[in-house]
């Protein structure tokens, strides 16, 4: 089946080169989740030196790219850090989605929290400790927070709502700061002590402890455990945007977004 997939793969790209020698191709308009920028960036480099053909990348909140395109924004490859964006997306254009990567939430933590997986809701839940989140609806990560909020619940009555109150939506809203390019904006709000702890992804955890020293990547213990799936949907016909979606499913893209950190797509 592996040997299928290649040489399909193989053909797709071949349809994707410019159809005259020398002639300048088209980009591929790619949306995707900002946790993917490093990942995505890679795959596309390594796409357009095999197909010749350009990515023109966007990145951003999967929840305001989605209101993005939902707009008219000419995106054709949509790939999210859910499937429900880019379900909704691909529904409403006759489309399918498939998952391409997987990733799970863990805390990031100063020195001075001392979280560890067994005392991490203990640090959420102290009143000093700032909490800090994505914003859910508009970031899958925030979403993601607040089913952690929810696992919570079953350990200690009471403590959705507290966690609710107290999380501090720092990152991924509309009105949400950017970073300075080419640095985590988890690493920035950490750097700007805006929190002492933050739930996010570990592949943006992993980068902003290598930014600011002394930050610790804190797995959530077993019953606040929480995964995310990645979803992408093709809504061009062309070959070339066929041929990057095609790619990033590949063995190649996926040793790329193993690299950075991502884990494969759930089995079909």
């Amino acid at each position: 089946m592996r040997a299928a997939f290649a040489a399909g793969l193989a053909l797709v790209l071949a349809a994707a080169q410019p159809a005259a020698q020398g002639a300048a191709a088209e980009p591929v308009r790619l949306y995707a989740a900002g946790s993917l920028k490093a990942a995505l960036g890679e795959v596309a480099a390594s796409f357009a030196a095999k197909a010749g053909t350009p990515v023109a990348e966007t990145y951003g909140a999967s929840g305001l790219l989605r209101e993005r395109i939902e707009k008219g924004e000419p995106a054709e490859i949509f790939a999210s850090a859910n499937m429900e964006h880019p379900a909704a997306v691909a529904r409403a254009r006759g489309r399918t989605v498939a998952p391409f990567a997987t990733n799970v939430l863990c805390a990031l933590a100063r020195p001075e929290v001392a979280a560890t997986p067994q005392t991490l809701l203990d640090r959420m839940l102290d009143p000093m400790v700032k909490l800090g989140i994505s914003t859910p609806k508009a970031d899958p990560s925030g979403d993601y927070a607040w089913e952690a909020f929810a696992r919570a619940e079953a350990l200690r009555p009471g403590a959705r709502a507290a966690l609710e109150r107290k999380a501090l939506q720092l990152t991924g809203g509309p009105t949400s700061p950017q970073p300075p390019k080419d640095r985590s904006v988890y690493g920035l709000v950490f750097e700007q002590r805006q929190a002492d702890l933050f739930l996010t992804y570990r592949t943006n955890a992993v980068v902003a402890a290598r930014e600011v020293p002394g930050l610790s990547v804190v797995d959530l213990p077993p019953a606040l455990a929480v995964g995310a799936t990645y979803g992408l949907t093709v809504l061009s016909d062309r070959p070339q945007a066929q041929a990057l979606a095609a790619f990033i499913r590949s063995g190649d893209g996926q040793a790329i977004l193993a690299r950075h950190g991502f884990g494969p797509p759930p089995q079909q």
